[in-house]
């Protein structure tokens, strides 16, 4: 049978850490556990409905969001090019948008609230200007990328 001692010893499951004076491991070093045990949610993070609502009532940013990208693809696949792929950066300003204005969002939330906002409005704000630029019959020209254009691929 253990003696007290043995049992008293205290295990440190952390390899990081150490007991302290009482007994308690501490962390001396600076360096991130193997393991992490929890993280913060992000901001914003919480339930756009309150908490009777049903699950789609209570996410109901995200499903828009990924209802008109649904959309978007499924007018590319109908040979729709230009309007689908306008209808997804269109979708990612949106959520841009409503992660900007409302103070939950639910699963739209990923990352702190300024992360999201450029995250979402960077890529939309390049899929629309790229969709109005598509060949053939740009909607959109900018004149200095033909110029570039030109310079790299040569015709003679």
């Amino acid at each position: 049978m253990p003696d007290s001692e043995e049992q008293d010893e205290l295990v440190v499951r952390d390899p990081i850490s150490a007991p302290d004076a009482d007994g308690r491991p501490r962390r001396v070093t600076r360096r991130f556990p193997l393991f992490t045990r929890d993280t913060a949610p992000p901001e914003g993070g919480g339930r756009a409905a309150p908490r009777d609502a049903p699950a789609p009532a209570r996410q109901w940013p995200v499903l828009a969001v990924l209802a008109v990208v649904g959309l978007g693809l499924l007018l590319t696949a109908l040979d729709q090019f230009r309007l689908g792929t306008l209808l997804v950066g269109v979708a990612l300003l949106a959520g841009a948008v409503l992660r900007w204005l409302l103070p939950d969002v639910g699963m739209l939330a990923v990352r702190s609230r300024f992360t999201d906002i450029a995250t979402y409005g960077v890529l939309g704000a390049a899929i629309v200007l790229l969709a109005m630029m598509v060949q053939p019959n740009p909607w959109l020209e900018i004149p200095f990328l033909k110029d570039t254009l030109h310079f790299t691929v040569s015709s003679s």
